[in-house]
């Protein structure tokens, strides 16, 4: 009983991976837009805001979540 409890609570949780059909370069901001139920575009927007006004600090976002996070299966 408690292992059925266990399969559908994490079959409810949603996991950060990389999406691999909406993206433009790794596909980061497609896993972090599908996570958040936003379009990737708002995400893109986002990312290029925050490395133009955060002295590239979102480009370095970038690209600590393409090394650490995993593809989508």
């Amino acid at each position: 009983m408690t292992n059925d409890v266990l399969n559908q609570a994490t079959d409810k949780v949603k996991k950060l991976r990389r999406s691999r059909t909406d993206k433009m370069v790794a596909g980061v901001c497609g896993g972090v837009a599908k996570l958040l139920g936003v379009d990737a575009a708002l995400v893109r927007i986002l990312l290029v805001a925050a490395t133009l006004f955060g002295f590239g600090a979102g480009a370095i976002l970038y690209l600590a979540c393409w090394i650490l996070m995993p593809e989508e299966d």
